[in-house]
């Protein structure tokens, strides 16, 4: 007799986030036409702004290309390995600013009119999405066990083995072709951030924990056995914890803070 193997839930995926960079002219006939699966955000101001771009799992940028510092909000996402994969379009009736666009980082230069007329177009080509597709892939390959390697790169995690728990990840991910791979990827991630906070490397650490945020928005909250959703509470506080403290008081960071990953169903 065959057994049929169970299917997971649908799962209920996050409306989108485009990002608009600026106070357009445009951005109210942009709001009447996005569909309403999109949410929008406007930023007015530079500070902290790739760190707003990860948190806010942006999956496409908008630049007003008519205002001063258009240049900052295209080139600045490219600069970083957590936002460097974000769509940027830059939006303006400046010739001169479409036409140097690219040049700055931009994935593609348009007039307000060619965005709002080809909304729906530019929308499917370039948001970086998680389509409906890969989405039940994923939840399909997250009801598997934890592959042998990952397995034993999660004991090394939990022992406070955190470089060797990189090496063992990265082969995993490197013979994994499957969406499941960004499991992988996230948390040695943030073994490694752990790895820079035992170093002293506040920067460092900083960096390798925004850069997980990445893949941590696209997992179901546990995949493979992996507890993600508490991976991920964990690995937001220990990042709150840094931005608290100085570069140079980083030998003040409470290191309890490191916590095992869990497993689902294990103590």
């Amino acid at each position: 007799m065959k057994i049929k193997r169970k299917q997971p839930k649908a799962r209920l995926m996050p409306n989108p986030t485009i990002i608009i960079a600026g106070t357009p002219t445009w951005e109210a006939d942009l709001r009447q036409q996005l569909p309403e699966t999109y949410h929008l955000i406007t930023y007015t101001v530079p500070a902290n702004y790739v760190t707003r771009l990860a948190d806010d799992h942006a999956a496409l940028v908008l630049v007003d290309g008519d205002a001063d510092g258009w240049r900052f909000y295209t080139t600045t996402p490219k600069t970083s390995s957590a936002t460097r994969r974000i769509p940027i379009l830059l939006i303006a009736e400046d010739d001169e600013a479409r036409g140097t666009a690219l040049g700055a980082g931009a994935d593609l230069a348009l007039t307000p009119a060619e965005l709002l007329a080809q909304l729906p177009a530019l929308l499917a080509d370039y948001a970086r999405v998680l389509d409906s597709a890969t989405a039940e892939q994923l939840d399909c390959e997250c009801q598997e066990a934890l592959p042998p390697l990952a397995a034993q790169a999660v004991e090394k995690f939990n022992a406070r083995e955190f470089y060797p728990q990189h090496d063992l990840f990265e082969e995993q991910w490197m013979h994994t072709t499957g969406p499941v791979r960004d499991l992988y990827r996230a948390v040695l991630q943030v073994g490694i951030a752990y790895y820079q906070i035992e170093r002293g490397n506040h920067r460092g650490s900083l960096k390798m924990l925004l850069r997980s945020v990445q893949w941590f928005a696209l997992l179901p909250d546990v995949c493979q056995g992996i507890d993600v959703r508490q991976l991920r509470e964990d690995s937001t506080a220990v990042r709150a914890a840094l931005e608290k403290l100085d570069a140079a008081d980083i030998d003040q960071f409470d290191m309890a803070l490191l916590k095992p990953v869990r497993l689902v169903g294990k103590s």
